[in-house]
Parts: C-alpha cells; structure tokens; sequence
C-alpha cells in the first residue's frame, strides 16, 4: 500500500479514525464522545437533540419533524423570540444523560427543532456574527459612561439578529437597567444580560494549561465546584499562588481531581509530630510520599541530617517498640538489605580535582623541555674541548649544573638586598637621633 498518497476523508458521520466528531476538542468546545453511535436503534430511543451554539452555550431541543440528523449538522430552533442557528454535537441516548448534568428545570425548557439551516438563514447568521465584536467594543464604552463597575467579556447575537446576549463579570450586584435602555437604543435588538464567573470566561475564551493540554473548562467541565488551598495542602503541593493559579486568576480546577486520593492514602501514614527513637539517636519527620507510602526522617528537626527514608509499616512499628520502651537498632528492618538499596557510586573514591593534575604535569614537561638543550648545542659541545678548569668539577648532570648555579646567583642578590636594608635602617635611625636632639 502507498501510505505516502494515501488521502484521507474527514466525515461528520464517525466517532473513529480521523474524524472531526471524535473524542476531544476538534472544532467545538465542551464535545462528548458518543460510544454509543454505531449501535443499531440508538436515535429511535429518544428524540431528544443536543445543539450547541456559540462558545460553550449548548441546549437541548426535540426533533418533532423526525429529520435525519447527525453530528455536525448546522439546524434551526426555537428561541425566544424568532429563531436560532446551532450546530448539532449529540444525538441518542447520551442526549438523556446530559440533560441530567445540565439540571434543566422542566419540560418547557426543552424546545423544537425548525428544520436544516437553509442558504438564507446562514446568510442573515453570517451577518449576525459579523456584529458581535463591535458591539462588545461600544457597549464597553457605554458601561464605562455609566460608571458600572463591570466588564462585558463577550457578545452573543442570536442567528436571526432579533436578540443579543451580553456575558459580563462583576464582583459585586449592578444595576444595569439604565445600561439595557441604552443597549436597546444604540443596537435595535433585544437585550439579555448573564453574569457570568472567571472560571466561566475562561471556558468561553479556551486556551492552554500549564499541562499542555486545553483547559477543562472549555473542553468537558460544566458543573465548578469550590477550589480551596486544603486540597493543596492535603497533597503536599507548595503553596506558590502563581503556580496555583489557572487561566483564570483562580485555584486550578484540577486540584480536586485527586484530593481524595491522597486523602485516603494519608490516613495510612504515621502522624507527623511523633519522634523515632532508636539506639543511635532520635529521627524527626522530614517530608513524606503519600501515594508510594514512604516516610523519610532527619536527626535534626529544621534540616535534612541523616536522612533516612522508610515504609509507613515500618514507621508504625518502631512507634510501637517505643511505646513499649524498646528501641531497634536502627530504622530500617535489615542492615545488610539496607546497605543493598543505596544507590551505588561509581566515584566515590574518585577526586574533583583528578583531571586537573594530569593538566599540571603537562604544564611541568613543557616547563623542563625549554631546560634541555638542543641537539645542534650538544653536537658543538662534544666538538669542542672542555675547558681547564671545568675538568676539575666533577662529572653530572648538566641540568644540575646549571641549577645549582642559579641557587648562588639568587643567594647572592638576598646578601646584596640584606646589606642595603641594613644601610638604610642605619641611616634611618642616625636621622631620628638628629632629629631628637635639635627638639631637645
């Protein structure tokens, strides 16, 4: 098979392979993964539709007209008042499930689909987005006229252009009533006004995490329950609010995924202000692994001396040997399976400094080679005949020589140099006895 040529079919009629109704983002915020799709009779169950609209808006609607829909269809539903356009993201008995997470007050929340988009209804949806970033930009302006101590974070028009929907955070209650009269009169439409959170915003904007990923809030997140720093706390985690915080300016949503967790598996460690004492020495708590179950202690209570790391079992029983006025020979259960579990070091009896010393025997050869003499200064001198008086010296090494005759040369500048101190030290002490007899 050619795989370099192989083309590839993006379908809307798949949840497998290279589809964009797949697991995952893909093209829509908030997608669920239909398992249930190739299961032969899961649309005849129900008639219930999940649609989704701009962002992270979805609703739920009936299909009375019983139209042939499947994921990724652009439909028109019942809004209040006049029409919507959305995009059909679920269909089948999931639909019934969803409709559980959402918490939807009553039957009359869920309306009617029209029919498929037509050529004239995506035009007028067209022109109906095309007005939303203005829009969000004016009202801005007009908000901040008024002196409301709020931020209009993103605009919504309905796809009949009949009706716009303004997301706005605020800390505190606004009246905002002047504010909808003004809306009203600047863009001709209906106004509907929905607070909304950071976490919420965040969801409606997406973005990346720290982690790499897409933010949970724009992916499958719809329910956010409270975030507090115990969860932190309860995992170890240091409490570093930049590293905390999200996208959003608030605790990680992602710190209660597993809160329980480390929760359980820190009832199975020992309590922390329980000291260890063995024969050798006490052992205070230094940190500990929840979820592998390991403790480590120190000798000294505010820095890591002696560390010596343990099962929570093992903890458990020297507590017990202490309480019963025993005290073992040290915290680990073997001495010679504790000496096995070190990490092995291949330099330990190795210098920093082992490379450094071949460099200064190097530096030494060079330093002796410029000594030597050279081969053409040997020849001449085997030529030429001694000298009377260096016969009377006696025969060695020529480098020797040559040494030893520097050794007088330097001890004759020191006698030279001691012999002018000396001088001076005279003349010096002359001029002050001078010096203390005028002043007498």
């Amino acid at each position: 098979m050619d795989y370099k040529n192989l083309k590839y079919k993006i379908t809307n009629d798949s949840d497998r392979g290279l589809s964009c109704g797949g697991c995952g983002r893909q093209n829509r915020q908030l997608n669920t993964y239909d398992w249930l799709n190739d299961v032969p009779g899961n649309t005849n169950d129900t008639d219930l539709v999940e649609v989704q609209f701009k962002n992270t808006r979805k609703g739920y609607y009936h299909n009375v007209n019983g139209l042939e829909l499947r994921k990724g269809d652009i439909v028109a539903v019942e809004a209040n008042p006049g029409h919507d356009i959305g995009v059909v993201t679920l269909t089948g008995r999931l639909v019934k499930l969803q409709i559980k997470k959402a918490n939807l007050k009553g039957p009359d929340d869920i309306k009617r689909i029209y029919r498929i988009a037509k050529d004239s209804d995506m035009d007028k949806y067209r022109e109906a987005k095309s007005r939303e970033h203005a829009t969000m930009i004016e009202s801005r302006q007009i908000a901040k006229g008024l002196g409301l101590e709020m931020k209009i974070g993103d605009v919504e028009y309905q796809g009949d252009c009949n009706k716009a929907i303004f997301y706005y955070i605020a800390d505190e209650r606004v009246d905002f009533r002047q504010l909808i009269k003004d809306l009203a009169a600047t863009f001709h439409v209906r106004i509907e006004m929905k607070q909304i959170g950071a976490r919420q915003e965040a969801g409606r904007i997406g973005g990346t995490g720290p982690c790499g990923r897409e933010l949970c809030c724009a992916t499958w997140m719809k329910n956010f329950s409270s975030v507090s720093t115990n969860a932190a706390r309860y995992q170890d985690i240091s409490l570093n609010p930049q590293k905390l915080a999200g996208m959003c300016a608030k605790l990680k949503c992602c710190l209660n995924y597993e809160v329980d967790n480390y929760m359980e598996a820190g009832k199975q460690l020992p309590p922390k202000d329980i000291t260890l004492q063995t024969l050798d020495s006490e052992y205070f708590f230094f940190k500990s692994d929840i979820l592998a179950g390991l403790v480590s202690y120190s000798t000294d209570k505010r820095m890591a001396a002696n560390l010596e790391t343990i099962t929570a079992e093992r903890a458990k029983e020297i507590i017990e040997m202490n309480k019963r006025g025993e005290k073992p020979d040290s915290l680990q259960d073997d001495d010679g399976q504790r000496a096995n579990n070190r990490p092995i070091d291949l330099l330990a009896g190795e210098s920093i400094t082992r490379f450094d010393r071949a460099k200064k025997k190097k530096k030494k050869n060079k330093a002796g080679g410029k000594n030597k003499p050279n081969a053409q200064q040997t020849q001449g001198k085997e030529n030429n005949p001694p000298k009377q008086h260096q016969e009377q010296r006696p025969q060695g090494n020529k480098e020797g020589g040559q040494g030893g005759e520097q050794r007088k040369n330097k001890n004759r500048n020191n006698d030279r140099r001691g012999q002018e101190q000396r001088k001076n030290n005279e003349d010096r002490s002359q001029r002050e006895e001078k010096d203390t007899g005028k002043k007498a």
